[in-house]
């Protein structure tokens, strides 16, 4: 169970061992300081309690007293919402629709490619390429602000960094070009928040 001073309310977390999506959740939750039971599961064996609370038997999933959320998105915003502090989202609706928007098209193409890559095979050298491209040609939004788009961290911030973690892990080198990428992942992965979020086989990505 991963705890804090700052909220005792109990919620329970599904999670995956190694899936972005969960370790999104994750460190929303850490960055938040939410007490919270972590229930990691295979995906491909979801318990039978699981798909009781949710039909598809997805992770992540989050239950808060009779609430069951399935979503990604919408458990991280209802969480931001939720827990209000430290917000992780601006108040303005440009910045909010732009930081909507970016994670939109890192879900549709950076985590499309790590999905082939994962897979392995033919199709995984291809996908490494095209994710490489995809961040490198990304380099003005991560000097444009200290965070994602945002001078405070934000929900988008807690899908990218998980993605910069993963980099060794999926054989995607950046080399000096991508410097500004990998100092913008330092500075989140230093963070207690960040720690807090991993599971033990996430931690061994960059054993």
């Amino acid at each position: 169970m991963v705890q804090s001073a700052r909220s005792r309310t109990v919620l329970t977390l599904y999670t995956a061992a190694e899936d972005i999506q969960c370790h999104r959740v994750r460190l929303v939750l850490a960055a938040k300081g939410v007490s919270y039971e972590r229930l990691v599961i295979d995906p491909n064996k979801p318990p039978e309690d699981l798909v009781d609370l949710n039909p598809y038997g997805t992770t992540p999933t989050l239950v808060d007293r009779d609430l069951t959320l399935y979503d990604t998105a919408v458990v991280c915003e209802y969480l931001d919402e939720r827990y209000p502090h430290p917000p992780l989202m601006p108040i303005d609706p440009l910045s909010r629709a732009r930081l909507r928007l970016a994670a939109v098209r890192i879900e549709l193409d950076w985590l499309a490619e790590i999905d082939a890559i994962v897979e392995g095979g033919r199709p995984a050298d291809a996908a490494r390429k095209r994710l490489r491209q995809h961040l490198l040609s990304s380099l003005p939004l991560f000097k444009a602000s200290k965070f994602f788009l945002n001078p405070e961290m934000s929900l988008t911030d807690c899908l990218v960094a998980p993605v910069i973690w993963r980099l060794p892990w999926l054989g995607v080198d950046l080399g000096r070009e991508g410097k500004p990428i990998l100092d913008y992942g330092e500075r989140i992965f230093h963070s207690q928040g960040f720690a807090r979020s991993m599971t033990a086989e996430e931690k061994a990505m960059r054993s």
